[in-house]
């Protein structure tokens, strides 16, 4: 492979067998669902 990006390209490409697979809109909606709760605690408790 030509040395493009410095590496990056082959490190994304790479396919590893993990464990744990969680999908991207998973990660989103956990975050959007834990900053929704943290402004509403604050919220309520002031």
């Amino acid at each position: 492979m030509p040395a493009t990006s410095a590496g990056l390209l082959r490190f994304y490409e790479e396919k590893t067998d993990t464990f744990i697979k969680i999908r991207p809109e998973f990660v989103i909606i956990l975050t959007a669902t834990l900053i929704v709760s943290i402004i509403l605690a604050h919220i309520l408790i002031s």
